[in-house]
């Protein structure tokens, strides 16, 4: 599904290049649920945002499901993005100025989904992470917990293929944390989604098949 061949990533200071990715090789299969782990400044937010089409690479290959992803023009970049890739992020960023119901309905809208249609999916979405009753409150009314599982909720609106995670758990307390981490092993056990989450956390690592750490931008073997 993702394969990676010799990525680079740097960012030039004071006439010097400062490597943030180096000589990444990855393969990852439709259904695996990865760990990505290391220290801060270890590169696993840019690495997430590399496969996540966010962030341009200085040199290498970045195939997502057989499409090239280094020779595609933004505009396709985008709407691969927008179709395919759910992102989880630690600091939420939800829209302050849409409502719940309105923050989870942006990805459909993206797909130009009919707006019956619309309606049936997010209904399903927020009854099956019990904030029905939160859908025409706004962010800032709400508690980090219930943030991050509107977060989740609106990366996984759109059913997408692939789901990238960025220290998930990061804000939440501890059964918080374990709920979203439960949630991503059914997403990926029963729906077969794929995921690949950065964290710090041994214990969030482990719920995932395989972990990859970083160091310095590196792999480690």
């Amino acid at each position: 599904m993702i394969k990676l061949k010799n990525i680079f990533k740097w960012v030039n200071s004071g006439g010097n290049r400062v490597f943030l990715l180096k000589d990444i090789n990855l393969n990852i299969k439709e259904g695996e649920f990865i760990s990505i782990m290391g220290p801060s400044g270890s590169g696993k937010s840019t690495l997430l945002n590399v496969i996540g089409m966010l962030d341009e690479f200085n040199e290498g290959e970045y195939l997502f499901m057989d499409q090239p992803v280094h020779l595609l023009k933004e505009k396709q970049k985008a709407q691969f993005y927008k179709t395919h890739i759910g992102f989880v992020f630690q600091a939420y960023h939800l829209i302050d100025e849409l409502t719940v119901y309105e923050n989870i309905e942006t990805p459909l809208l993206y797909q130009n989904v009919k707006s019956s249609e619309r309606q049936a999916i997010v209904a399903d979405i927020l009854d099956r992470f019990n904030i029905v009753g939160k859908k025409d409150l706004f962010p800032a009314q709400l508690s980090g917990g219930q943030q991050q599982l509107v977060g989740v909720a609106r990366a996984l609106v759109a059913k997408p293929k692939l789901i990238l995670a960025d220290e998930p758990t990061g804000n939440l307390n501890t059964k918080q944390g374990e709920e979203i981490m439960q949630l991503f092993k059914q997403l990926n056990e029963e729906d077969g989604v794929t995921i690949i989450q950065a964290t710090h956390s041994e214990k969030n690592a482990a719920y995932g098949s395989k972990i990859i750490n970083l160091l310095d931008g590196r792999v480690e073997k």
